[in-house]
């Protein structure tokens, strides 16, 4: 298992370009409110050391959808101020949250400002990308965000959820595309119908 994470880690660094220069946190704003809708690949480092595949979709403001691979076959959706968990092989209720008590709010936000005071915990370059911890300065009990880009041009590759609770997550996008998708792919209720029928 260990292998496993360093090889998807170590696949996922050398897929960094080989120059880049520290970006400054307006251009990184910039860069995350011209984000509109994206869709890609993702692979998820959890906090037990084992790890999920799937496709990410976002829309912003206030929307992204994690579609696991099989075996999992998981679902977590954040539409209309909340974040849904629902596991598709054991049907039932989703567990729900409010997405404002989650670090990812602070990028799905409609206008993201990581200037403001108290939001950026750290801000520096590792060799080869620009690494922000960021948290929500209002609700700074909920965790932070830990995002790395490359620039030419600036891309999100991956983030580090560190929780209210200790847990750690670690998402590594495989490249966002600029995809028109539509609301309903973010709608909990439709899928809740799916597994009904």
């Amino acid at each position: 298992m260990i292998r496993k994470v360093l090889s998807i880690v170590t696949a996922a660094v050398l897929a960094l370009p080989a120059t880049a220069d520290e970006l400054s946190l307006n251009e990184i704003s910039r860069y995350l409110n011209s984000i509109q809708a994206a869709q890609g690949g993702f692979t998820q480092i959890n906090a037990d050391g084992t790890i999920s595949t799937g496709t990410i979709a976002i829309k912003r403001p206030g929307k992204v959808r994690f579609d696991y691979n099989p075996p999992e076959r998981a679902l977590v959706l954040a539409s209309a101020g909340a974040v849904y968990i629902l596991d598709r092989k054991l049907g039932g209720d989703p567990e729900t949250y409010p997405l404002n008590q989650t670090p990812l709010s602070i990028i799905l936000d409609r206008n993201v400002d990581l200037t403001q005071a108290g939001m950026v915990q750290g801000h520096r370059y590792d060799g080869t990308a620009t690494v922000v911890t960021a948290q929500d300065p209002k609700r700074p009990e909920y965790g932070t965000i830990q995002l790395k880009f490359t620039d030419d041009p600036v891309e999100l590759r991956q983030w580090v959820i560190n929780d209210g609770d200790g847990n750690q997550t670690t998402v590594v996008l495989g490249g966002l595309e600029r995809a028109s998708l539509p609301n309903t792919m973010f709608y909990i209720d439709t899928e809740l119908d799916k597994l009904r029928r």
